[in-house]
């Protein structure tokens, strides 16, 4: 099979990106932060939420699905916590400002809670758990998605995909968990569609009802297939009403009925560590834990164990070394949407 990918520098990947996000009228500073966003993400090896992406955020913003001038603002206050509303903007701004105001309310109150609605994808949730773990912060995020895998049992797509972020600051590297409840994110079983392989487990379900591996079958009713099966539409389900009620905002079910993935509702909880005055403890606790499971003995010789998010920094630090891998086809899609 030929491999449609080639490298670039992210220097490369963010001006472009910079130069586009000016060319559809967003602001100098949003612009700088939506290429940085996108760029780190492509930067970790998550494609399918940065440069994979970009067309199809240009594609709402041209549809006027996502707002441009728009942005979160507060809506109600209740000491710790606080309702927002992200007035269908960009969902990387929306985040960016709700996870920031979780950190002001956690180092004021030792915990701090943002519930956003109506806003839009925020993209590599990941982001947002390091940049809470960069101010010092442990996080718990989430939000739902329109419906893109069944209940346990069911035939059709009732429940979200709804990714989970928990990060922890760590003294060398962040502990940043990123998960979405369906087995692989969308995103990603396009990534494999793109590069014209089978997804290494079942995925999700297709047109015979039959679990699959095949990324095109899978995503033509785009039924994915929950993780822990019964569990993960349990917790799919929990997380759609904590969002929606928390935020006062749309579930997966009013989401789902719109033509667009738009409107979604998000939670943002903070916690500031630092008032318990013992981080060394927390520091060797983590560590404890850490080394324990790194010194298992692997299954097969070769492999390793990993902790949340460490694979990704091993990522990162090759890809600022060698250039970052990115789709020919997705470039020059995102290079004629910048000259047009």
């Amino acid at each position: 099979m030929k491999d449609n990918t080639f490298r670039v520098s992210p220097d490369q990947l963010q001006d472009l990106l910079y130069k586009l996000f000016v060319k559809y009228k967003f602001t100098d500073e949003k612009a700088r932060l939506l290429a940085s966003v996108f760029t780190e993400s492509t930067l970790v090896g998550v494609n399918s939420h940065g440069i994979n992406r970009v067309p199809l955020f240009i594609e709402y913003v041209e549809k006027g699905v996502i707002r441009i001038d728009a942005e979160a603002e507060k809506l109600e206050s209740f000491g710790s916590m606080e309702r927002w509303d992200g007035n269908l903007g960009p969902g990387i701004i929306n985040a960016a400002k709700c996870t920031n105001r979780a950190i002001e309310l956690a180092r004021l109150h030792g915990m701090g809670l943002v519930a956003l609605r109506n806003t839009n994808h925020w993209m590599r949730g990941g982001t947002y758990g390091r940049q809470a773990a960069e101010a010092g912060c442990i996080s718990i995020l989430f939000t739902n998605t329109q419906a893109n895998m069944p209940p346990w049992g069911g035939k059709d797509s009732r429940i979200g995909n709804n990714p989970l972020v928990v990060s922890i600051p760590g003294e060398q590297e962040h502990i940043v968990l990123d998960m979405a409840i369906s087995q692989f994110a969308f995103g990603k079983i396009n990534d494999y569609k793109l590069r014209g392989e089978l997804l290494p487990f079942p995925g999700g379900w297709d047109e015979k009802n039959e679990l699959s591996n095949d990324p095109e079958k899978i995503l033509i009713k785009e039924r994915g297939l929950p993780i822990g099966y019964w569990k993960g539409s349990a917790l799919s389900m929990i997380l759609d009403m904590l969002a929606t009620v928390l935020s006062a905002g749309h579930s997966t079910y009013i989401i789902s009925s719109k033509g667009f993935e738009t409107g979604i509702s998000q939670v943002y909880l903070c916690i500031y560590p630092e008032v318990f005055n013992d981080k060394e403890l927390q520091q060797r606790l983590l560590n404890e834990i850490i080394n324990y499971t790194h010194e298992v003995e692997p299954m097969h010789p070769g492999d390793k164990t990993y902790y949340p998010g460490e694979r990704s920094s091993q990522v990162r630090a090759r890809n600022l070394k060698e250039g970052i891998p990115v789709d020919r086809s997705i470039w020059q899609k995102i290079n004629i949407l910048s000259s047009q």
